[in-house]
């Protein structure tokens, strides 16, 4: 395993390393777009990944698309995660991610449980084809010019086969693998099967990631020593709760209230400058998040509601998480 890191860790352009844990930010549609994720960034995370990206959508040029490819300057290293369920398409789509410059790992969705992707045969529906999974992965390592591949994967389809799915990511070339610990049937709401993620860091010699649930400082640690994980993959874990990385990074259970409203204020800010004033709009979601457990909570939310201008906003929000206090 040593000889796998050192092997890993020389000649590199990134800052991409495994000598002590990673703590990266799970793809979350919807939410995990550049301003939030150039705040985890600064507050803490190692690694951070775009929202998933439809193969099909880069090959075609969508312009939406290529926005969502879009990293803050402070986004070093930088996943792109991408679906597909074709060789071709994916290998076209690789190609395209070839020309854009900034990325340092080309991820593949073997996940996703939403079925809108399982119809098309992507995300987790890769799961039901191991062969063709093997060659799509394959196709991608011997593809990408970027310095990583790695895959995102379930513990299986119906039923688990988490080790099988494992040694297929490991022998197509991927550099290392994340686990979310479900199986497809299990969707967001089963019980997270840490045993079998640290079944699969025992059957393979290429890095780990775990990932389901891990929405405490105490619960990453937890499971970082329960299962035996190079890392840790949090997601909705970190959805109103982005310090979480910077509790990581400091070792530290404790989160000043000032900086928990420096990291708000961050974040609104990135949102104006990414989305102009439709940003303001957008941000509304993440306060239901960030003022949950606060004084005087439902009464902002219904106030932010009804506001478009970004500084009456900024300001608002400024002054509730400066005087407001905990409940």
């Amino acid at each position: 395993m040593l000889n796998f890191f050192s092997r890993l860790i020389v000649n590199k352009t990134s800052s991409l390393s495994f000598d002590k844990p990673l703590y990266v930010l799970a793809p979350l549609a919807g939410f995990t777009d550049l301003p939030f994720r150039s705040v985890v960034k600064k507050f803490g995370a190692d690694l951070t990944v775009s929202e998933m990206i439809s193969s099909n959508a880069l090959v075609h040029g969508s312009k939406k698309t290529f926005h969502m490819l879009e990293k803050s300057a402070n986004e070093d290293p930088y996943s792109v995660q991408i679906a597909g369920a074709s060789i071709e398409i994916v290998k076209e789509a690789v190609e395209v991610l070839n020309d854009q410059e900034g990325i340092d790992v080309i991820d593949l969705n073997s996940g996703c449980p939403v079925p809108k992707v399982v119809s098309h045969g992507s995300g987790s529906a890769l799961l039901n084809d191991l062969k063709l999974y093997g060659e799509i992965i394959k196709t991608i390592k011997d593809t990408s010019t970027k310095e990583y591949t790695s895959v995102k994967m379930r513990l299986g389809f119906e039923t688990k086969n988490h080790v099988e799915i494992a040694k297929i990511i490991e022998d197509n070339g991927a550099d290392f693998l994340a686990v979310h610990g479900r199986t497809r049937a299990g969707k967001f709401n089963a019980e997270v099967d840490y045993d079998a993620i640290a079944e699969i860091k025992n059957s393979v010699n290429i890095p780990v990631i775990a990932n389901g649930d891990i929405n405490t400082y105490e619960k990453a640690n937890w499971v970082l020593e329960y299962t035996g994980a190079d890392g840790v993959m949090i997601g909705r874990g970190a959805v109103g709760a982005p310090w979480i990385f910077h509790q990581l990074k400091t070792s530290s259970n404790e989160i000043d209230l000032g900086l928990k409203r420096d990291i708000i204020l961050e974040h609104f800010d990135q949102m104006v400058n990414f989305y102009g004033e439709r940003g303001v709009i957008i941000f509304r979601k993440h306060i239901h998040t960030y003022s949950k457990g606060y004084r005087g909570a439902s009464k902002l939310r219904q106030d932010v509601n009804t506001l478009t201008d970004p500084n009456v906003f900024r300001n608002l929000l400024n002054e509730f998480f400066t005087n407001s206090k905990l409940a």
